[in-house]
C-alpha cells in the first residue's frame, strides 16, 4: 500500500481537505481539421473551453488549473479574459509534447502540494455541470477512495475506454478501445475521463505510468489498476445524463453537443413563462436573459449580452447580439448588435440597428432603416428607407422616409440634431454638422446644410423648370416619344371638346 493513503473511508462520510481541479485543454484537436484549437470552438456563444471551466469554477475548488498546450497563446488568452470575469484565479501549465492524459495531469501537478482532493475534467465535454462534479466530490470524500471514476452506461460505446469491473462489481481498470479484447469492447459502461483522486496517491501513482500499451503514452486510466493494486479504493459515480459526458472531437459532434445545450436553454426559459413558437429553429447563447411573456418567432437567433424584457415579441427572421429590448417592445426581421430598444418601441421588418444606436419608449425604426450611434427619442418615428447616422433626435418627432444623415465626410464623422416635435420631408439630406431645432419642418427633397431655427421651414431645393418638347427632340421615335405624342393629342382634343 502507498505510504499515508488509507483504504478505508473517513468515519465523517466527508472531509475539509483541499480541492483542487485541473482542465486538461492541451490536445490538438486534429480530427476538427481547423487553424483554431479545438477547445476554442464555439457553442452557444461561448468556446468550449469556457463551458469547462466555469462548471469548475462552479464546484469552488481552492485551485483552479488548466493545462494547454497546442495553440497555447490564444488559448493562454482567452482563459485571461475569463479569469477577470469570474473573479478568481486560474493557473495556466503548459504541456510542452502531448504524450498522453497521464503526462498532461503530471504537467498539472508538478511543484503542487501533495493533499486534498485533485478534480480532473476536460475542456472538450462543454455540458458537464457544476453540480455533477460536486456529486462526484462527495461521492469521493464519502467512500474514502484513492480514485472516484465519473462513468456512464451508452447504447453505443465504440471510441470510449471500458470500466471493466469484477463479479463484486467493483471497478478493477479501465481499458482503452484500442487495447480492449472483443469481449472488453461489449461493456457498455464508458469512462467520461473526470476523476476525483487523493492527492497524495495521483502524485505517486503518476511516476509509476508506463507507455507499454498500443499508443505509447502515459494513460491517466492505468491510474486505476495501480490502485487496485496497492489495494485502494477505487469507486464510480454513474451519471444518469450521458449528454454531460459527451465530448467533442469533431465538427459533427460540435453541431450535436451544441443543439443539445440550446435544446435544454429553450426548455428553461419555456418553463420559466416565454413562449417560442418554433423551437427547431431558434437559438440562444448562453448568458442571453428573458422576461416572462416573451414572444420568439421562428427562426431568431439571440446572442451574447442580448437581454429581453417581458412581454417583447421578437421575431420571425432576427438576429440580436448584445441588444437591450425593453418590455413590450416589437423587432421583427432585424439584425441588431449593442443596440438599446427601450419599452414599447417597435423596429422593423428589415431593419439593421448598428452599435450605439439607443430607441427610446414608444418609438419607431421601420423598414429598410439603418441606425448606427444615434439617439432617437420617445414617441420619434423613422418609418422607412432612412439611414440615422451619429445624431441626436428628439421626442415625438417624425423622419420622412428617404432620409439620410450625411455624416461622414471623407476623414471625420460629424453629428446632426433634429429637435423634438419636428416634422422632416422625405428625401431630405442632412450634411452634418447641422441642427434643426424644436418644432421646425423640413421640406420634401431639401438637402440641409443650414441649421433650422424652433419652428421654421427650411426649404432647400431647385426650382423645377420643365423643356416642352424635349423628349420629341432629344428620344424621337421612342416608346416614350409616342406614350406622349397620344397624351398630347387626348389632351388637345378633350380641351376642344370642352370647348
Amino acid at each position: 500500500m502507498l505510504e499515508g493513503v488509507s483504504a478505508q473511508p473517513p468515519s465523517d462520510g466527508m472531509s475539509s481537505d483541499p480541492v483542487s481541479v485541473l482542465v486538461l485543454a492541451a490536445g490538438e484537436g486534429t480530427r476538427m481539421k481547423s487553424a483554431t484549437p479545438k477547445v476554442l470552438h464555439r457553442i452557444a456563444g461561448r468556446p468550449l473551453l469556457e463551458h469547462s471551466v466555469r462548471a469548475a469554477a462552479g464546484a469552488e475548488p481552492d485551485e483552479l488549473s488548466v493545462v494547454i498546450g497546442h495553440g497555447r497563446q490564444a488559448v493562454d488568452e482567452h482563459l485571461a479574459a475569463l479569469q477577470d470575469g469570474l473573479g478568481r484565479r486560474i493557473e495556466t501549465v503548459v504541456q510542452q509534447e502531448q504524450l498522453g492524459t497521464g503526462h498532461a495531469v503530471r504537467c498539472g501537478r508538478e511543484q503542487r502540494e501533495s493533499a486534498g482532493t485533485v478534480l480532473v475534467t476536460y475542456g472538450d465535454i462543454p455540458l458537464l455541470d457544476s453540480a455533477t462534479m460536486r456529486a462526484l466530490l462527495r461521492e469521493h470524500r464519502r467512500s474514502g477512495n484513492a480514485v472516484t471514476l465519473l462513468t456512464a452506461v451508452v447504447e453505443h460505446p465504440a471510441g470510449y475506454g471500458r470500466i471493466v469491473r469484477d463479479a463484486a462489481g467493483e471497478v478493477t481498470s479501465i481499458v482503452e478501445q484500442k487495447d480492449a479484447t472483443p469481449e472488453q469492447a461489449t461493456i457498455d459502461e464508458i469512462n467520461s475521463g473526470v476523476y476525483a483522486f487523493d492527492a497524495r496517491f495521483l502524485d505517486t501513482a503518476l511516476r509509476r505510468l508506463s507507455t507499454d500499451n498500443s499508443q505509447g503514452e502515459l494513460y491517466l486510466t492505468d491510474v486505476v489498476a495501480i490502485a487496485r493494486g496497492e489495494g485502494l479504493g477505487v469507486g464510480a459515480l454513474v451519471c444518469s445524463d450521458n449528454w454531460l459526458v459527451e465530448g467533442v472531437n469533431d465538427r459533427v459532434q460540435l453541431a450535436s453537443v451544441g443543439a443539445e445545450l440550446n435544446r435544454r436553454m429553450l426548455l428553461h426559459w419555456m418553463r420559466e413563462g416565454v413562449t417560442i413558437t418554433d423551437p427547431s429553429s431558434v437559438w440562444l447563447d448562453c448568458d442571453v436573459r428573458l422576461g416572462r411573456d416573451v414572444v420568439l418567432e421562428p427562426n431568431v437567433r439571440l446572442r451574447a449580452g442580448t437581454t429581453v424584457g417581458e412581454g417583447a415579441s421578437i421575431g420571425p427572421e432576427t438576429t440580436l447580439t448584445a441588444c437591450s429590448i425593453g418590455a413590450g417592445a416589437e423587432v421583427v426581421s432585424t439584425h441588431g448588435e449593442h443596440a438599446e430598444v427601450a419599452a414599447g418601441a417597435s423596429v422593423g421588418p428589415f431593419a439593421y440597428l448598428r452599435s450605439g444606436t439607443r430607441l427610446g419608449e414608444d418609438g419607431k425604426v421601420g423598414t429598410f432603416v439603418e441606425v448606427k450611434n444615434a439617439d432617437i427619442g420617445a414617441g420619434t418615428k423613422v418609418p422607412h428607407l432612412s439611414y440615422v447616422g451619429d445624431a441626436t433626435v428628439g421626442t415625438n418627432s417624425n423622419i420622412g422616409a428617404a432620409t439620410v444623415f450625411v455624416n461622414y465626410d471623407g476623414v471625420a464623422k460629424h453629428h446632426t440634431v433634429i429637435g423634438s416635435h419636428a416634422r422632416t420631408g422625405a428625401d431630405n439630406m442632412f450634411v452634418a454638422p447641422v441642427r434643426v431645432d424644436d418644432g421646425a419642418y423640413t421640406a420634401a427633397g431639401s438637402v440641409i446644410t443650414d441649421d433650422v431655427p424652433p419652428g421654421a421651414m427650411a426649404v432647400a431645393r431647385g426650382k423645377q423648370r420643365n423643356i416642352e418638347g424635349w423628349v420629341a427632340k432629344r428620344r424621337p421615335g421612342t416608346a416614350a416619344d409616342e406614350a406622349a405624342q397620344r397624351a398630347l393629342a387626348d389632351r388637345e382634343n378633350s380641351t376642344e371638346n370642352d370647348e
